[in-house]
């Protein structure tokens, strides 16, 4: 996999599940933006292009069509709108660990009679019965890297009839996923995608579609959005647009420009490297190969260790985590394995 100039990090960056290092186009393209808007010498239709292009690209790396790609800035404010969407008994089943920004959000509907049922990661699949309304999981857990058991929970979903919202933020950039599977798919592109902070993305199914109320709908969720500045009546875009909120553009210069780099390089062949230098870090500390890019466990004063050697690691539920990217070498898997060892 030839990246040679995209990437010039410090030796030692295993921290993309913290957020993901831009590739020189991206910051090209931002520096550009930023140097037009301090001198007023274009319009913001220029910068808004690159929406269209991020959703383009995003659509093809989940494997869906754009028409069912909605834009924002946060992942809790994209499942926030499903959620306040739910009847009022709703039951709504997640695991025990999932990151706030995928539990928040079901359960600040609690105040109006939503059931939330929390379970252990790896009884998700089964805890999902009848009464079950919509399950909610991470693709790939935050703190311990897991990878969530797509398929089976995709299958009890739609043998009882759930709905099944995905959040892939540390996921989407390393793990081929196929949205489609799903009624929700939301990922906030600052981590594996490599981007600026404030452009997510989520795609809807179009039984989904149907159920959301757009209660944030602006004049980017309409139909023909330059058309819609002023006055009624409403006229909200058929399709996943009517869910979109008006984009922050320079982060969305950003993103356009790092899924492109993404997109050429291609999913598959950032999983296989990705994967293959995550299990070389768990050799080096005894574990058995995974099938994540990241790596969590409990190290006795593994913080200092690391900070002493310059490597750059998150500490998570009491963890280690460390996480690996295309700009991450087997030079840098083997000096963070030196200074654990030390």
């Amino acid at each position: 996999m030839d990246t040679a100039g995209l990437w010039q990090p410090d030796l030692g960056y295993l921290d993309t599940a913290n957020y993901g290092l831009p590739p020189r186009p991206t910051l090209e393209r931002v520096r550009t933006a930023l140097s037009q808007w301090e001198t007023g010498e274009t319009s913001w239709e220029v910068w808004d292009e690159s929406v269209a292009i991020a959703r383009g690209h995003f659509a093809e790396l989940v494997g869906t069509d754009e028409s069912r790609v909605a834009v924002g800035s946060t992942t809790s404010e994209q499942l926030g709108l499903v959620a306040a969407s739910l009847p009022d008994d709703a039951v709504v089943v997640v695991p025990e660990e999932e990151f706030s920004s995928n539990l928040f959000p079901w359960l600040v509907q609690e105040q109006r009679g939503v059931k939330v049922v929390v379970v252990p990661a790896s009884r998700l699949a089964e805890a999902i019965d009848s009464s079950t309304t919509l399950v909610a999981t991470s693709a790939v857990q935050s703190a311990s890297g897991d990878v969530a058991p797509l398929d089976d929970l995709s299958a009890a979903a739609r043998h009882h009839g759930a709905l099944l919202a995905v959040d892939a933020t540390q996921a989407c950039g390393w793990l081929p996923l196929r949205a489609d599977r799903f009624d929700a798919l939301v990922a906030h592109s600052y981590k594996w995608l490599c981007s600026p902070r404030g452009a997510s993305f989520m795609t809807v199914s179009p039984r989904l579609l149907d159920r959301v109320r757009p209660n944030a709908a602006g004049w980017y969720a309409a139909e023909h959005t330059h058309a819609a500045y002023y006055g009624p009546p409403l006229r909200l875009s058929p399709d996943a647009r009517r869910l979109a909120t008006s984009p922050a553009w320079f982060s969305w210069v950003g993103a356009a420009a790092s899924l492109e780099v993404l997109a050429h390089i291609g999913i598959e062949e950032i999983h296989r490297h990705d994967v293959a230098l995550a299990n070389r870090l768990r050799a080096g500390l005894g574990l058995e190969d995974s099938n994540s890019a990241i790596v969590s466990l409990e190290i006795e004063k593994s913080a200092e260790r690391l900070e002493r050697a310059g490597i750059r690691a998150s500490t998570r539920a009491g963890r280690t985590r460390f996480s690996c990217h295309l700009y991450t070498t087997t030079a840098d898997v083997d000096r963070a394995l030196e200074a654990l060892s030390g």
